[in-house]
C-alpha cells in the first residue's frame, strides 16, 4: 500500500537520523546540553502501572475546566425540584426508601416531551451521581454518597432510560446539521450529550471499581451490570458499540458538536469493565493454559515488570564530547554526567569498578579497546550459551531455572527447534527431517545437549495452538463439524465490531493524531476541542492560560484514553483468538499506526511526561468542597507539585505496548521500524527512568538491533547491555550480530497478503452464514420441488395476473435452444 493512500499522514521533517530539524550552531548545543542536563537530573520515577489511576483523578479528568460552572447549575436544579418534595429536609437525611420514591419521580419526569424540562431533570441526577456535594464537608463524603447513589441510581434503571435519550441525541439530524453549519462549534452545542454522558460515565466508573465495604447487593448488582453491559442487550449489540458510532459518526465531521473526551472516557471504561483489565488478563490467560493442557506460565508477567528498576540512561552526545575535551586535557576524573547504575550487565555488582574500561567503551569512535572487550564474550556462537550445569549435590530440577539476575526465563518456539535441527542435520547428516524433532541419529553429542536444553526452555503460546486448531479446521471442515465458540464478552465485541472494523480504528487512530502534541493544527483535521472552548473566548491574559492548560489537559486525556483502549483490545483479542487480534492488527498497520506512534514520541518526551497541564484547585470533587482560592498567572505557572504526569506516563507505556504488539514476530513490520528511523527516537525515550517504559523501548530497539548495523552496536554498547539484562533471552536468537539478514528479504506485501487470507478464511468459516452453501445436499425431485411451501406477500394474489403477464407471458421464449448442442 503506498504512503500516500493511508489514512493517517506519516512523519515527515525527520532528518537522515530521525531527529527533528533544528536550526544550527549556537542552538544545537544549547539543546543538547539541555539534553545532557536533564538526561544527568533525571530522577527515578516513582509510579506504579495500572489498569487506571486513582478513582479522583479519574472522576476529575471527565470534566473540563470550563465547565466548573456547571457543577453549580446541576445543584441549582436538584435543589429547586427537591425542596417541593423533601419539605425542607436534606437529601442524606432521608430513608433509603425515601430516596427510591424520589429517584422515580425523577425517572417519570426524564420521559416528558418537553426537552428543556428533560434537561434539568437529568442535570438533578447527574447532581446525585456527583454525591450532592453541597451537603458535604470533605471529599470522602462526596465519594462515599457518590457511591451510594450511583447504585441506588442503577437499581432503579436510570441507565437504561439514559440510553435511550442518549440515542434519541445520537439520531438527532436537526442538532447535527446546525453544527456543520456553524463556524465555530462550543460547549453549548453538546449540552445534553454531556450531561447524559457525564451521569453514564459516573455510573460505570464507579460501580466497575471495587471497595473493601461494599455491600453484599452491590456486589451482585455490578456483576449484573457488567454482564448487561457486555451482552448485545441494547437494541442487539453491546453498549460499547453504541460508542464506536459516535466515535466514526464524529470522525466523518457528520456530528462535530459530539463532545469526543468523554465518549472516548466512557468507552473506555466500559471496556475495561466488560472484558477485564490486566490483572484479569493475567488469570484468564492461565486458566486458557489450563484448559489447552499447557504448562504454565514460567513467570507472572505483571509482578516481574513491578519488580525491575530503572537504569540510567545512555550517554548523550554532549556527554561524549565533554568527556573527550577532559581526556584531551589529561584530566583523568570520574565523568560525573553518566550514572551507571544497573546498564552494565558485567559490572552490576559494583558500579564503580572497571572506571578505564568503560570510559574506552563510551567514544564511538574507539571501536577497539573497551567495546571489542564487551562483544568478546558474545560474539562465539550464534546461540547464547546455556548456564553452567549446577553442582550435583543440588537436584536436577535446578538446570531449568534463569541465571541469577536475569529477570525473565528464557524462552524458545517449536520452529525455534525445528530450525536448529534441519541446520544441524544439513551440516552434519546431509539431509532434513521436515518437522521431527525427536530424531537425533547421526548427529554429534554437543547437538544432543543443544536440543535437550532447548526443549527444556520451549514455551508454547496459547495463539499457537488456536492457528494449529484452526488448520485443522479448514482442512476437514465436514469431518471435524462445528467449532464450539464460548460467547465470551470479548468474542460478542468482536462480532459487533467485525462489519465497521476499519472505520472504527481509523476514527480512533484519527482522534490519535488530533491529539498528538506533536501534531500541527491543519485546516482539514478534526476539531476535538468542541467540549472545551467555551461560548465567548478569553479577553484576559489569565482566561488565555486557563484555557491554555485545559485545553493541553484536554489532548491528553484523549490521548489517554485511546492508547489504553487500543491495548485493551488487542490484549483481549489476543487471548480470545489470534486471528482476531491480526486482523485488528493489521487494520492498525494500514493505518498507519507505526509511524503515527513514531511521531508521537519524536518530541522531548521528558517534557512530556513532566507537564503540569492541571490546575489543583479546580479538580473534582476539590472544587465543590473547598473555597475556591484567587487564581493568579504565578499559580497557574507553577502547577501541581507531582513529580510527574500520571497520565501522561500512562499513554507513553501504552503506545510503547501497541507498538510491541504490532511488530512482534512481524519481520516486515519490524523493517518499517528501521525504514523510518526509529531507533534514534526510542533511545531519547530511554532518558525517562521508569523501569516499565524502558523495557518496552528496548524490545523495540533489541528487534531491529541486527539491521542497525555493526557500528551502531558498537557506540551503543550501554543500550545492548541493558537489552541484555532487561529484556527476554530467546536462547537461538542471535538479535546482537545479524548474521542472517541477507536471507531475509523485506517483502511486506507478500506477508501482509498470506496473513489477510489466513484472517478471511477464519471469518469466513466461523462467522458466515452461508459458508456450508456448497456442501448442502441437493434436492433432485421434480414433486418436492414442486410442492415446497413458498411464503408470498399477503397482497400477491391481487397482482398475480399482471406478475404472470409481465413475467411469464410478455418473455420470448426460445425452447429450440433446449434442443441445440451447445
Amino acid at each position: 500500500m503506498q504512503a500516500e493512500d493511508m489514512e493517517v499522514p506519516i512523519i515527515n521533517n525527520l532528518n537522515d537520523n530521525g531527529d527533528r530539524q533544528r536550526p544550527k550552531g549556537k542552538d544545537v548545543f544549547k539543546d543538547q546540553q539541555k539534553e545532557s542536563e536533564s538526561s544527568m537530573e533525571s530522577p527515578n520515577l516513582e509510579f506504579e502501572y495500572g489498569d487506571t489511576d486513582t478513582l479522583t483523578a479519574e472522576l476529575s479528568e471527565l470534566y473540563s475546566y470550563t465547565e466548573e460552572p456547571e457543577f453549580a447549575l446541576n445543584r441549582d436544579y436538584f435543589e429547586e425540584d427537591f425542596r417541593s418534595h423533601a419539605k425542607g429536609r436534606r437529601w442524606i437525611e432521608l430513608t433509603v426508601e425515601e430516596q427510591r420514591a424520589y429517584v422515580m419521580r425523577l425517572l417519570d419526569a426524564l420521559e416528558v416531551t418537553d426537552r428543556d424540562k428533560r434537561l434539568k431533570v437529568a442535570r438533578a441526577i447527574l447532581y446525585l451521581a456527583q454525591g450532592v456535594f453541597d451537603e458535604c464537608d470533605t471529599e470522602v463524603d462526596v465519594l462515599h454518597w457518590s457511591r451510594h447513589n450511583v447504585f441506588l441510581l442503577y437499581d432503579m434503571g436510570i441507565f437504561t432510560a439514559l440510553l435511550e435519550l442518549l440515542s434519541m441525541e445520537i439520531d438527532n439530524n436537526q442538532a447535527c446539521s446546525s453544527a456543520v453549519r456553524k463556524p465555530a462549534i462550543s460547549l453549548a452545542d453538546s449540552t445534553e450529550l454531556r450531561v447524559l454522558l457525564s451521569i453514564m460515565y459516573l455510573m460505570v466508573e464507579t460501580v466497575r471499581v471495587q471497595t473493601e465495604d461494599d455491600r453484599p447487593e452491590w456486589t451482585a448488582a455490578r456483576e449484573t451490570f457488567k454482564n448487561e453491559l457486555g451482552s448485545p442487550m441494547y437494541n442487539g449489540e453491546p453498549f460499547a458499540l453504541l460508542l464506536f458510532t459516535m466515535v466514526t459518526k464524529f470522525c466523518s465531521m457528520n456530528a462535530p458538536h459530539f463532545p469526543m473526551k468523554k465518549v472516548l472516557l466512557l468507552l473506555w471504561k466500559t471496556v475495561l469493565f466488560t472484558l477485564g483489565g490486566f490483572e484479569e488478563l493475567q488469570e484468564m490467560k492461565v486458566r486458557g493454559r489450563e484448559r489447552l493442557h499447557l504448562p504454565p506460565l514460567p513467570e507472572d508477567s505483571i509482578k516481574v515488570v513491578r519488580a525491575m528498576r530503572a537504569a540510567s540512561p545512555p550517554a548523550s552526545a554532549m556527554e561524549l564530547i565533554e568527556q573527550q575535551q577532559q581526556q584531551k586535557r589529561g584530566r583523568r576524573s570520574r565523568r560525573p554526567l553518566v550514572k551507571q547504575d544497573s546498564l552494565d550487565t558485567y559490572n552490576e555488582r559494583d558500579p564503580f569498578k572497571n572506571d578505564d574500561a568503560r570510559d574506552e567503551e563510551e567514544d564511538p569512535e574507539d571501536t577497539d579497546s573497551g567495546i571489542e572487550g564487551e562483544v568478546d564474550p558474545l560474539d562465539r556462537d550464534v546461540i547464547i550459551q546455556p548456564p553452567p550445569p549446577p553442582p550435583p549435590l543440588r537436584p536436577p530440577t535446578e538446570r531449568v531455572n534463569f541465571p541469577k539476575g536475569l529477570p525473565w526465563a528464557p524462552k524458545v518456539r517449536e520452529k525455534d527447534i525445528e530450525h536448529f535441527l534441519e541446520t544441524s542435520r544439513n551440516k552434519f547428516i546431509g539431509f532434513t527431517l521436515g518437522s521431527d524433532t525427536e530424531t537425533l541419529v547421526g548427529l554429534p553429542r554437543p547437538i544432543h545437549e543443544s536440543v535437550k536444553t532447548l526443549k527444556q526452555h520451549k514455551y508454547v503460546s496459547i495463539a499457537e495452538v488456536q492457528i494449529k486448531k484452526e488448520d485443522e479446521l479448514q482442512q476437514c471442515p465436514l469431518t471435524l463439524g462445528e467449532e464450539d465458540v464460548e460467547e465470551t464478552p470479548a468474542e460478542m465485541l468482536y462480532l459487533g465490531m467485525l462489519p465497521n472494523l476499519s472505520q472504527y480504528v481509523i476514527a480512533l487512530l484519527k482522534l490519535l493524531l488530533a491529539a498528538a502534541p506533536t501534531s500541527k493544527a491543519k485546516t482539514d483535521s478534526i476539531n476535538i476541542l468542541a467540549d472545551v472552548l467555551p461560548e465567548e473566548m478569553p479577553i484576559t491574559v489569565l482566561q488565555s492560560m486557563k484555557l491554555g492548560i485545559d485545553v493541553n489537559r484536554h489532548k491528553e486525556i484523549i490521548v489517554k484514553a485511546i492508547s489504553a483502549l487500543l491495548l485493551l483490545l488487542l490484549k483481549h483479542l489476543k487471548l480470545n483468538h489470534i486471528y482476531q487480534f491480526e486482523i485488528v492488527s493489521q487494520h492498525l498497520v494500514f493505518a498507519n499506526c507505526i509511524p503515527l506512534i513514531l511521531k508521537f514520541f519524536n518530541q522531548n518526551i521528558m517534557s512530556y511526561i513532566s507537564a503540569k497541564n492541571s490546575i489543583c484547585v479546580l479538580d473534582f470533587p476539590h472544587c465543590v468542597v473547598h473555597e475556591m482560592p484567587e487564581l493568579t498567572a504565578e499559580s497557574l505557572e507553577a502547577g501541581d507539585s507531582n513529580q510527574f504526569c500520571w497520565r501522561n506516563l500512562f499513554s507513553c507505556i501504552n503506545l510503547l505496548r501497541i507498538l510491541n504488539k504490532l511488530t512482534k514476530w512481524k519481520h516486515s513490520r519490524t523493517m518499517m521500524l528501521v525504514v523510518f528511523k526509529s531507533a534514534p527516537i526510542l533511545k531519547r525515550a530511554l532518558k525517562v527512568k521508569q523501569a516499565m517504559m524502558q523495557l518496552y523501548v528496548l524490545k523495540l530497539l533489541k528487534i531491529q538491533t541486527k539491521y542497525l548495523g555493526r557500528q551502531w552496536r558498537k557506540s551503543n554498547m550501554k543500550t545492548m547491555s541493558a537489552i541484555y539484562q532487561k529484556v527476554r533471552h530467546r536462547l537461538n536468537d542471535d538479535w546482537a550480530y545479524g548474521n542472517d539478514i541477507d536471507a531475509r528479504p523485506w517483502d511486506f506485501q507478500a506477508e501482509e497478503c498470506a496473513l489477510r487470507e489466513s484472517i478471511e478464511k477464519f471469518n469466513s468459516r466461523r462467522y458466515d452464514k452461508n459458508r456450508n452453501g456448497d456442501f448442502a445436499p441437493v434436492d433432485n425431485c421434480l414433486q418436492s420441488v414442486l410442492g415446497q411451501r413458498v411464503d408470498l406477500p399477503e397482497d400477491f394474489h391481487y397482482s398475480y395476473e399482471m406478475w404472470l403477464e409481465r413475467e411469464v407471458f410478455s418473455q420470448p421464449i426460445q425452447w429450440e435452444g433446449l434442443l441445440q448442442d451447445p
